[in-house]
């Protein structure tokens, strides 16, 4: 069973105690307004208040501490996170194609010398290889 965020444990505890979110706040001293915010993890409760909140939902404070970070990574694939890495491994690939580029244009008009050519080849191949670990890393 994949562990909940600790706004979603709060909200499936205070449902099954049969609470809303009103008489929640009015038990913790806060309003409904920030029970919700809680339970949407946009806020979590002060930590001084947690035990108080743990004996109202009936779990020790261990339990409700053992909540997935809302940020934390699930096993659902978050669509910004893969199209920044598309972009980043296609960036890594055009920086490679112009290091190429670049030393072969350079060198037909015998512009540049070999130490350099080699460091620009040196990046280009660095570059495809980054990229080559990240595909590796998908599967």
């Amino acid at each position: 069973m994949e562990r909940q965020t600790l706004g979603t444990m709060i909200r499936t505890l205070r449902q099954e105690k049969q609470m809303t979110q009103l008489d929640l706040g009015r038990e913790m001293g806060v309003t409904d307004k920030a029970v919700s915010k809680w339970e949407r993890d946009l806020s979590v409760p002060d930590v001084s208040s947690l035990p108080k909140l743990a004996g109202l939902l009936g779990v020790s404070v261990d339990e409700l501490l053992q909540a997935r970070a809302a940020g934390e990574q699930s096993t659902e694939r978050n669509p910004s996170l893969e199209k920044a890495s598309a972009l980043i491994k296609l960036v890594f690939k055009a920086v490679a194609l112009a290091m190429g580029v670049g030393v072969t244009a350079l060198s037909i008009m015998d512009e540049i010398d070999p130490r350099n050519a080699f460091i620009l080849l040196g990046i280009g191949l660095a570059c495809l290889a980054l990229t080559q670990i990240a595909d590796e890393g998908k599967e």
